[in-house]
């Protein structure tokens, strides 16, 4: 039959149905996933040491012609198979434990090329981790080199070996199937090879250099369609609908800036700058604004809002809580106070004839600001005039949830923020299809969070801390990574431990909120917090977004090292939001984690923590299916791979710029090869 890269793996040779089901299980199917199977290490047995002078305690690649073999039985009953190999210098015998079945393998006059420590066992003894039959009896010369052997992912039924065996007998008979998409233009540019020799580098290479430069090529590919789906989603986004052209007219801005209690920081109005400019283009604006815990996003934000109300439109901001949403109108209630203009608000606890009311004055176009949870995306509400949707913590909603909202007004410009920072690198493939503004500069007179890493014999002076804190009319949180405790993890679990520090503070009125708790309760006893009803609040993760109480000036973290380091940064963002000093406290008492969790007490930069996590996490962890279209990384690496990732960006755009649709028959191939690896990539982006 003729092969092609869509042919089922079971038709070639070595593969019977059996086998077949264990690629599967691997997500190989066709000769095609067969060929892009890239191994996930090698052996670098290119150095090849004479049998004569492999060293007792040395780790050494040896090649030599099988002279004799035979099973040695033990006195504990193990069978040890074993064959002496010869080369020009001598003779070195190799051992096997365990491993009688390979005297039906290992043959007398075979060319082996064996890789392993060296141990004394009545005299030298090779033990091979690995071992490669390179020519049999009277076949080929000694090679005076040896070879980079790939370790391939595998799975029960089928070895890295047995796979490795499968590629190289058929990779001669598939690599003519591949046809590379890009023009040699395009790859000098990127500085990548071309496509069948980076292959044939990643199964066969000759040196280590040549599977990293293969790797390369499949990393640069993965990211070039992945930005191929961002920058049509971002045309699509922006031209799908023209939108609201804004005049700037400064009436309300410049009041907002003259009656604003503080100095806006450099970042601030960079950032207010290129959202203006955004909305006074034709074009739809789609802009992400990442700002870290602290940088004044909210007020960004509110420039923007005020620019779409001096035109006579609606705004309206989206946050994930009920309790975000009402930070959010207490802010703007006291920024607005002087310019005469008030928030409107729709959650979900408002009572039915509250609801009632609010949509009514928000189709009659009476509150300018509108600030809501999921509420606002109901069918019941209907806006006047939008023209502004604003997207707090925009990874609490999906796609849909977000799409619905924009889907209120006529085109309206959309604006998200994070106070989530993640590297540029992460950034431009989570966000590709976003322009995205960064706020990294604190304003000032910012209260100040000291971090310290403690074990647990400091418990009692933590907790006399914790106390004169209190005492002094300041709030605490103690943080657990876990709400209940279980018999398999030794881990305070929030629960437990919430009654017990009731016993240790019987002065202090005492909180619980965890992810399990009815919104409602959760929500209930937060506020008691913020009202300083609640003096010390023991939580999971669930209060790392959302909760703004300038009079907490302590964070207690327990088992600090259950945390990544952007969730202990989140954790943290939730004291010193006063003026008063705040601390942080990691309380861990595992050794391995010291490290890292020195390397978080020492920076309060969170991209600079972003990084960090990314080294630490891989790209994977982080990024996960979230990549567009859910389809998670294979070749490419967040940490080392920037440069290859900017040139995929730039690539990507100038076709897309060129070819929206990918029309024109030179891009056929990538048309096709998106939409079979990006089942909705071309819908699910219009509303980043």
């Amino acid at each position: 039959m003729t092969l092609s890269l869509r042919t089922s793996v079971k038709y070639l040779k070595g593969v019977g149905p059996k086998r077949a089901e264990a690629l599967a299980r691997l997500g190989i199917r066709s000769v095609g996933d067969l060929l892009y199977h890239a191994p996930h290490r090698y052996l670098d047995a290119t150095t090849v040491t004479p049998l004569a002078k492999a060293q007792v305690g040395q780790d050494v690649t040896c090649v030599g012609r099988v002279a004799s073999t035979g099973i040695l039985p033990t006195r504990r009953g193990l069978r040890v198979f074993r064959a002496v190999l010869r080369d020009q210098s001598g003779p070195l015998e190799c051992a096997w434990p365990g491993q009688p079945f390979l005297e039906r393998q290992i043959r007398k006059g075979q060319l082996l090329l064996v890789t392993g420590p060296v141990r004394y066992y009545h005299g030298r003894q090779l033990v091979p981790r690995e071992f490669v039959i390179l020519a049999e009896d009277g076949e080929g010369g000694e090679p005076d080199r040896g070879l980079v052997l790939p370790v391939y992912p595998a799975t029960e039924g089928l070895t890295h070996r047995q796979i490795r065996a499968l590629v190289q007998q058929h990779l001669d008979e598939l690599l003519p199937l591949v046809n590379d998409p890009h023009p040699r233009s395009l790859r000098t540019a990127a500085g990548i090879p071309e496509l069948r020799p980076a292959l044939a580098a990643v199964h066969r290479p000759a040196v280590p250099a040549d599977a990293e430069a293969g790797r390369r090529r499949l990393a640069f590919d993965e990211l070039f369609d992945q930005q191929l789906v961002q920058a049509r989603a971002r045309a699509l986004a922006k031209r799908g609908r023209a939108g609201i052209t804004f005049t700037n007219k400064k009436a309300l801005t410049t009041r907002l800036k003259q009656h604003l209690p503080f100095e806006l920081t450099g970042d601030q109005r960079q950032a207010i700058r290129e959202i203006t400019d955004d909305m006074l283009a034709p074009l739809r604006m789609h802009r992400l604004l990442m700002g870290d815990v602290g940088t004044g996003k909210t007020v960004v934000a509110l420039f923007a809002m005020l620019l779409a109300v001096e035109n006579d439109y609606q705004a309206a901001i989206m946050a994930p809580t009920e309790l975000l949403a009402e930070q959010h109108v207490a802010t703007l209630s006291r920024l607005l106070e002087p310019l005469s203009l008030k928030p409107d608000l729709l959650i979900g606890r408002l009572s039915a004839a509250e609801k009632t009311a609010a949509r009514e004055r928000i189709a009659a176009g009476g509150p300018r600001l509108v600030v809501g949870t999921h509420a606002l995306i109901q069918e019941s509400v209907q806006f006047h005039r939008l023209g502004l949707v604003v997207i707090d913590e925009q990874h609490r909603f999906g796609v849909e949830q977000r799409a619905a909202l924009v889907e209120k007004g006529d085109a309206p410009d959309v604006l998200l923020l994070t106070a989530t920072p993640i590297p540029r690198s992460l950034a431009l493939t989570l966000y590709g299809d976003l322009d995205v503004t960064q706020l990294r500069e604190r304003p000032p007179g910012r209260g100040t969070v000291k971090t310290a890493l403690r074990t647990e014999t400091a418990r009692p002076k933590i907790y006399e801390f914790i106390r004169s804190e209190c005492a002094a009319g300041r709030q605490a949180y103690v943080t657990y990574p876990v709400i209940e405790e279980s018999e398999r993890a030794d881990l305070k679990a929030a629960t437990v431990m919430a009654g017990r520090i009731a016993k240790v503070f019987p002065e202090l009125a005492v909180g619980l909120v965890h992810g399990r708790l009815r919104p409602e309760e959760r929500d209930a006893t937060m506020r008691a917090f913020r009202d300083r009803a609640v003096q010390l609040l023991v939580a999971t993760s669930v209060i790392e977004v959302g909760i703004d109480v300038a009079n907490a000036t302590v964070m207690l973290i327990e088992h600090a090292e259950r945390f990544g380091l952007a969730q202990l940064h989140q954790l943290r963002g939730r004291v010193g939001r006063g003026t008063a000093p705040s601390h942080c406290i990691l309380l861990s008492d595992v050794p391995e984690a010291a490290p890292r969790l020195q390397a978080f007490a020492d920076t309060t930069d969170g991209f600079k923590i972003a990084e960090l996590d990314l080294q630490e996490r891989g790209m994977g962890e982080l990024a996960g299916a979230r990549q567009s279209g859910g389809v998670p990384l294979r070749y490419a690496n967040f940490a080392t791979d920037l440069p290859l990732l900017e040139a995929a960006r730039r690539a990507a755009g100038e076709i897309i710029a060129r070819d929206p649709a990918l029309a024109q028959p030179q891009h056929a191939a990538y048309r096709e090869r998106i939409v079979a690896r990006y089942e909705r990539g071309f819908e699910l982006f219009r509303v980043g």
